[in-house]
């Protein structure tokens, strides 16, 4: 179909984007904001020849971006969105048999060819505003290679944004054609505005909302970290802005119609201030904005592979989001951004925002590639791979659930879990209430767990789950729609007798995270031995144990973000196998000694617990060595000899490397288990330790084949020309020798150690012992400054010999007989 498209700096680019696709398959293209690469490229794309009616996937890394793509799309064709131009995404699908371009959100796509791998009747895969990252984007592309690569020769890749790292793309890729858009429309004038170190960063940014607004015209776009910053800038604007300004919040939580309504343009006479997350960096163009404010800061998710916690940071925003958001200004007419730092910190901040794969649960990946038939991440073509930590123990996490073989390959529970589209946790919860007849609430709790702001903000998830299921607003029925889908596919069980809580249901997901109250109202220890808080005024900080769903904040002492109420008797009648009753040592860190008692536990929680007596063995000298792992090394006392053993080691290892072991304080406490315990067996207290015990237990970390060689290439002492023994010093940067120049007359080279390689760092001392030079090269030292050394030494210490040739003469440790 012939398409008029209007005129944008994108329009230079397009016959060559075409004459590239018409040659090849893939292409990468860069166009800073404002150049109109969203909306024409794929209309651009609709009357090449190679499409035949095969659809144009775009990928947007949003529901608001994919919805306002959709719309001017829709709009520069006269039609509606659903015709020519529809949109795909979790809650809401506007696409018909006319679709021929559909926007999609990254994650719908990833269901998409993960369903179909062959991507039937799609002609090209657009991935827009690719610099952003996201785990989605970054499996979306993998696995587009793959299927290019593999099924689908003919299938156009384009990977599209405003600030890109365009080489490592374009290596990915196999260095397609490369192509570069003409910057943005209209000029932008940058501005600093120096945040002071104790203001707060919304009354900041309220000043600077204020004085833009006094001294300029325009509508005025902020760029805040989170929704409760936007809450308390809109407060402070509250009343000092005219009745004409419109106050309007942008961020993920809101409604459809309320995000709608942000970037709409202001009524005639009216001007706008729109309040926004990183949200407003891509994709939407605010009509009337030409005025940015930003804060300079982003609130980035952080994933925890020891915890399993994801925490929220605010961090500095990338150069490449910086420009982002300054670009916002200059969409429709000259522009304005104030950038609250300091024109030197741009320099320091990081080029582009962190990969999410780096910081994320990598669970449902994981998942997702074992269903492609991948169980290696090298198989695939990521940007950057997915950390080791990560994998590893979203494989464990999988695992334990029932998702994954010991090989990595889905089971059939893993494949029903996969096909719920749900987060691995909330899809093995779903299946087990569904066989105890709970499969609605289950859904409904793993769609308010999804769908962010359901239900409200309360961390009390049955007050969440009341007010969403009589919620009426068309997002919160879309959502119960979904939740029904989801529960017909499961298997049914007998139907409940009760209408079922939260909490019980939630033991399927979270039983790491069972919590009993410790101490003060509000705080509690989790299953996982890990500190978790809520303020006490919540009502749920009197409940004396809860199950929590989600939680922020350091794994020492996270904050409770949703979490409901449960009885033990939950826990025993749901998840039996979690209570554990047994006899145990453990290290008492206040007496310093290790203890016994038989207990009752679920994880770290200990339930109950009765004292026994003083535990022997080898289980004692574990509980000793988690006291290490508390205390620190330092708790050790090594002897002289045990010290200077580490320290030699220590020295081979950092001047050869493996296989001598690492013998750090992180390094022996990582191997308590290869050195502590095999020579501590019984002891009980760090008095009872065995300084012997520890010098053999360093001795065994050294190789079999190495052991004769330490003697030889670490020596404890050096035999001076006289046959005295002095020992040598490893406890520096380098091995040193401390002895008097006399004793080294005679010798012509330099002392070494490490089979000769590694030469003794010299300390050389008068007859009082007190140093006189320090050298590495011996025979330069005998040639060169000896002379002066000489010169000085005499007259202090006459009775002692001080040749002019020190090669010739002989070595001792006496001063000259009297009268000579």
């Amino acid at each position: 179909m012939a398409v008029s498209l209007p005129t944008y700096p994108v329009s230079e680019i397009l016959p060559p984007l075409a004459q590239a696709l018409e040659r090849g398959n893939r292409a990468v293209v860069s166009a800073p904001p404002g150049a109109g690469k969203t909306t024409l490229i794929p209309l651009y794309l609709l009357d090449q020849a190679w499409r035949g009616d095969g659809r144009i996937i775009l990928l947007e890394p949003r529901r608001l971006a994919a919805r306002a793509a959709a719309s001017r799309m829709a709009t520069l064709l006269g039609e509606t969105v659903g015709d020519t131009v529809g949109y795909r995404m979790r809650l809401d699908n506007r696409v018909s048999a006319k679709t021929r371009i559909e926007v999609v959100t990254e994650g719908v796509f990833a269901r998409m060819i993960l369903e179909d791998p062959e991507l039937s009747g799609i002609a090209a895969i657009l991935f827009d505003e690719f610099h952003e990252r996201s785990l989605d984007a970054d499996f979306g592309l993998a696995l587009a290679l793959d299927c290019q690569a593999a099924l689908r020769d003919d299938l156009r890749l384009i990977v599209m944004s405003a600030t890109l790292d365009v080489q490592r793309v374009a290596e990915l890729m196999d260095n397609p054609p490369v192509l570069e858009s003409a910057g943005r429309s209209f000029p932008i004038d940058i501005r600093h505005r120096d945040r002071p170190g104790t203001e707060r960063i919304e009354d900041t940014v309220t000043s600077a909302i204020l004085d833009a607004h006094a001294s300029e015209g325009g509508s005025i776009l902020a760029f805040l970290p989170g929704q409760a910053e936007i809450r308390r800038v809109a407060e402070r604007l509250e009343g000092r802005l005219p009745a004409s300004t419109l106050i309007a919040p942008l961020y993920g939580n809101l409604s459809q119609a309320e995000q709608d309504q942000a970037i709409k343009p202001a009524p005639a006479g009216a001007r706008k201030v729109v309040l926004a997350t990183s949200i407003a960096e891509t994709s939407i163009t605010i009509d009337g904005v030409r005025i940015v404010i930003d804060s300079g800061l982003q609130r980035l998710p952080v994933y925890e592979p020891a915890t399993g916690i994801t925490r929220l940071e605010t961090t500095r925003v990338s150069r490449a989001s910086a420009d982002q958001r300054a670009g916002r200004a200059g969409r429709t007419e000259p522009g304005i951004a104030v950038r609250l730092w300091h024109a030197g910190q741009t320099a320091a901040m990081p080029a582009f925002t962190p990969p999410e794969i780096l910081a994320s649960d990598l669970s449902g990946l994981v998942m997702d590639m074992a269903h492609w038939g991948v169980t290696d991440p090298a198989a695939l073509s990521f940007i950057d791979p997915p950390p080791a930590a990560a994998l590893k123990e979203a494989c464990s996490l999988l695992i334990s659930l029932g998702a994954l073989d010991s090989q990595g390959h889905l089971t059939a529970k893993g494949k029903t879990m996969r096909g719920l589209g749900l987060p691995p946790r909330l899809a093995a919860m779903t299946l087990a209430a569904a066989l105890e007849g709970q499969s609605k609430a289950a859904c409904e709790i793993a769609v308010l767990l999804t769908e962010q702001g359901l239900g409200g903000n309360d961390i009390d998830l049955d007050d969440r789950l009341r007010r969403f299921r009589s919620d009426r607003s068309e997002r919160a029925s879309a959502a119960r729609k979904l939740a029904e889908r989801l529960a017909r596919d499961l298997p049914k069980g007998t139907a409940s007798p009760s209408p079922p809580l939260a909490g019980p249901i939630l033991l399927h997901a979270f039983p790491d995270r069972i919590a009993l109250k410790r101490g003060a109202p509000g705080r509690y220890v989790m299953a996982n031995g890990r500190g978790a808080e809520l303020a006490q005024t919540e009502r749920l900080a009197a409940s004396d144990m809860l199950i929590i769903a989600d939680l922020t904040g350091r794994a020492a002492q996270g904050r409770i973000l949703s979490a409901a109420e449960i009885r033990l008797a939950d826990v025993e009648d749901v998840l039996p196998e979690t209570i554990i009753q047994g006899d145990e040592s453990f290290f008492d860190s206040a007496s310093g000694q290790v203890r016994a008692r038989r207990v009752k536990r679920i994880g770290a929680i200990v339930l109950e617990e009765t004292p026994l007596a003083k535990p022997s063995g080898e289980a004692a000298t574990r509980a000793l060595a988690e006291g290490l792992r508390q205390l620190g090394l330092e708790r050790l006392s090594f002897s002289k000899s045990g010290e200077q053993l580490r320290q030699r080691i220590g020295f081979l290892y950092r001047s050869l490397g493996a296989p001598w072991p690492q013998v750090s304080d992180e390094a022996l406490l990582d191997k308590l288990e290869d050195w502590f315990i095999p020579y501590q067996t019984g002891v009980r207290s760090f008095a009872e330790i065995s300084s012997g015990g520890l010098m053999d237990g360093l001795k065994a970390l050294v190789p079999y084949e190495l052991q004769r060689d330490l003697d030889r290439m670490a020596p404890t002492h050096f035999t001076a020309p006289t046959g005295m023994n002095h020992p040598i010093q490893y406890d520096g940067d380098e091995p040193k020798l401390t002895i008097r120049v006399q004793e080294l007359f005679g010798l012509k080279t330099h002392p070494t150690i490490g089979g000769g390689r590694l030469p003794l760092l010299l300390e050389l001392t008068s007859p009082a012992h007190r140093p006189i030079q320090t050298t590495r090269d011996l025979p330069g030292f005998w040639a060169g400054s000896w002379s002066d050394v000489r010169a000085d030494m005499r007259g202090r210490y006459p009775r002692h010999p001080w040749p002019e040739d020190p090669t010739q003469a002989a070595p001792t440790t006496r001063a000259k007989p009297r009268g000579t």
